[in-house]
């Protein structure tokens, strides 16, 4: 009977006005009220019964009774556990996981923004084709992912230097002011040490999940980027060149951590990186220039008035990309119906190339630069669809040792080339200049 009465007074509280909450000052029948800040700052009016609790004899048996002339607690009831502690607790604890919630949220999107997670995740692809490109029949799904994992955090390590050493030109532009440093969301300290961190993971996973030239390359394209390409920005033109270098890395990494070397065959998607770069950027910059002129950087374009000079570097380095099936062809890293659709492909680039020298308008320089966005994954995409499988890779894979056990590539090459000891410049490939290949030498005659 008494849960019946329990359950009508409170709803009958429940639906009670805000003038029925407890009050710290209040006082019910000589004893203390529960006063505490706490209690008073989190819990919403209203949220305390108006009623008094009052024990009997019975350990354990309460009784309910409401009182006219209070509207608290009693403090020394067992009560003040499960009904006050107990949603504090909650809500407190629901208050600082939104909190956490909020600062992940925060530092997530400006991680995302400082590494530029969409030109980091071209880079990445590139990188994977080259590894794909450089595996026999069989490719290795783990060296490929730890591959692109690597490749991810060396590049955003690379993008947050960039921004770091940026960050003053950033704020005058109109495309880059909102970035996490010049907005203020995010501090130069809390940006270094992040690029420092992932960057250094990167290349440590490089170097032991894949090898050493890979880790190098890796390296040596984020020096190459954030100390030399960057300040290079505000110094002179030729910035454009050496950012295609950097650019054209990337694929090559991939090669090198699926075959451990460096071969000609291994340069094709490069060197098409490297020349689809140049109209890319230079289309870029000319219907940007004034807002790289605002930031104070030192591009072609703000030197090229008429746009004539631009436009002709720009349809030049289109021609350069034709040969590039053909000799993919002819090494033996695609089918024959790449080179065909690689022709297409060029031509459509070029004819926005040369309307864009016909009519040097931000507008011509838009459409070539959006034919550029096209280009290269489709001319990727061909690349992986018709490629053949390395040769040299398949037939070290498929090489064993003597208990019957499939060797990967890297150990049938160290088992190959036996214990015989290398001489000392052999190992300069991994450092100061991880791109360079190893030389061979031949054994000398008995």
């Amino acid at each position: 009977m008494w849960r019946g009465a329990t359950a009508s007074i409170c709803s009958k509280l429940l639906l009670s006005s805000r003038a029925a909450c407890c009050r710290p000052s209040d006082t019910v029948s000589g004893s203390h009220v529960l006063s505490s800040p706490v209690i008073n700052d989190i819990l919403p009016k209203g949220a305390l019964f108006s009623a008094q609790f009052n024990s009997n004899s019975v350990a354990g048996s309460w009784k309910l009774g409401p009182t006219p002339t209070s509207h608290g607690l009693d403090v020394d009831s067992p009560v003040e556990v499960p009904f006050l502690r107990s949603p504090i607790a909650t809500f407190l604890a629901s208050k600082q996981l939104l909190k956490a919630s909020d600062s992940a949220l925060h530092y997530g999107r400006c991680y995302w923004e400082l590494s530029k997670a969409k030109l980091s995740m071209l880079v990445v692809a590139t990188s994977g084709a080259g590894f794909v490109l450089g595996s026999g029949t069989v490719i290795d799904l783990v060296g490929l992912c730890c591959t692109c994992v690597g490749t991810m955090t060396v590049a955003a390590a690379a993008n947050s230097l960039n921004q770091v050493f940026e960050v003053h030109n950033d704020a005058k532009m109109k495309r880059t002011r909102n970035r996490p440093l010049p907005s203020g969301r995010l501090s130069v300290p809390h940006a270094v040490a992040w690029a420092s961190s992932v960057g250094v993971g990167g290349t440590v996973l490089l170097a032991s999940k894949t090898n050493l030239l890979a880790a190098g390359l890796a390296a040596s394209n984020l020096a190459l980027y954030a100390f030399v390409y960057t300040p290079l920005k505000q110094i002179h033109p030729v910035n454009t060149w050496v950012g295609a270098v950097v650019g054209a890395i990337p694929p090559l990494l991939g090669w090198a951590a699926a075959t451990g070397e460096i071969s000609p065959n291994g340069l094709i998607l490069p060197a098409a990186l490297y020349f689809w770069q140049i109209p890319h950027f230079m289309a870029l910059a000319y219907f940007c220039r004034s807002d790289y002129a605002a930031g104070g950087f030192k591009m072609f374009s703000l030197y090229d008035a008429s746009g004539w000079r631009t436009s002709l570097v720009s349809l030049r380095n289109c021609l350069y990309l034709f040969p590039a099936g053909y000799l993919a062809y002819h090494w033996g890293v695609t089918s024959g119906w790449f080179a065909v659709e690689s022709s297409i492909l060029t031509g459509c680039m070029t004819a926005a190339a040369v309307a864009f020298v016909l009519d040097r308008t931000p507008k011509k320089a838009r459409r070539m630069f959006h034919a550029s966005l096209i280009y290269l994954p489709v001319f990727m995409a061909g690349l992986l669809l018709h490629r053949l499988p390395n040769e040299q890779e398949a037939q070290l894979a498929d090489s064993g040792d003597s208990h019957g056990r499939l060797l990967s590539a890297s150990e049938a090459r160290s088992q190959a080339e036996g214990d015989r000891p290398l001489p000392p410049v052999a190992y300069a490939s991994a450092a100061p200049f991880p791109f360079l290949p190893a030389p061979l030498y031949a054994p000398p005659d008995p």
